[in-house]
């Protein structure tokens, strides 16, 4: 898997035209953000700077006001805010008010997963490269990433499963690692329960005004199973992780 990644990245032409895509989408995403922001952000009363939660929150009203084709604008903001690193939690609760439970965590997962896509392939093209002629002459980090490819499905699951794990950084950095494109997106399936709850407790809300803010009602059965869930696939995802890695070195020092 590393060596074949590795083969691909020696092609120069290749390599350029992808980085070049690649980048383009990325500049792209942020100079589309960056347009519609102004428009986003009136009526919002705040005249200091950029504030990404009254962005999302104008965006939201937006997409409301659109009706029927008002999922198909929700997915394309979301995967621009997770590749622009813009907080997801505003618009996953949102959902839960504008499309409600079934409709809205439909809809936030296929965002999310669309934008962890583009995020990962935006770090692989734009670093990948550069990290892999880094740890060829390090034996031991060739090793672990090596290993890390290989159970990239299951890590992947498990750090979708942890709140612990920021979801907009973890994005770019699976692109720097020797994880497949496939495993990447078929470890999405762990945010499923997550998203399920957060939109749950955002249409519980009742309006976009309340949505991230300590008025907000919460249901504590929810919040707790959020944090048992949470909490069991952190230990997990360590454990595993560690254990694969030692055992990764370990064959490398018998060799």
């Amino acid at each position: 898997m590393l060596l074949e990644e590795l083969m691909m990245y020696s092609n120069p032409m290749r390599q350029n035209r992808q980085l070049k895509a690649m980048y383009g989408l990325f500049m792209g995403a942020i100079a589309f953000l960056l347009v519609a922001s102004p428009a986003l952000a009136q009526g919002t009363g705040n005249s200091a700077g950029f504030n990404p939660q009254d962005l999302l929150r104008n965006a939201l009203q937006w997409v409301e006001s659109l009706g029927i084709i008002g999922g198909i604008a929700f997915i394309a903001i979301y995967i621009i805010a997770t590749v622009a690193f813009l907080p997801g939690s505003i618009l996953t609760l949102g959902a839960g008010v504008v499309f409600g439970v079934l409709l809205g965590a439909v809809y936030v997962f296929v965002g999310a997963t669309l934008g962890a896509i583009a995020a990962f392939l935006v770090g692989r093209y734009l670093a990948r490269g550069w990290i892999s002629k880094k740890i060829e002459g390090n034996q031991k980090f060739a090793a672990i990433d090596k290993a890390v490819a290989k159970e990239g499905f299951k890590i992947v699951l498990l750090t979708r499963l942890s709140p612990v794990f920021p979801f907009n950084l973890l994005n770019y950095a699976f692109g720097i690692t020797g994880v497949s494109l496939k495993d990447y997106a078929l470890g999405s399936v762990g945010m499923i329960p997550g998203t399920i709850m957060y939109v749950y407790i955002g249409s519980l809300a009742g309006n976009l005004a309340r949505i991230g803010t300590e008025s907000q009602p919460t249901n504590p059965a929810i919040q707790w199973a959020i944090r048992i869930i949470g909490f069991i696939a952190t230990v997990a995802v360590t454990v595993y992780v560690t254990r694969i890695a030692r055992k990764a070195l370990a064959e490398k020092v018998s060799e």
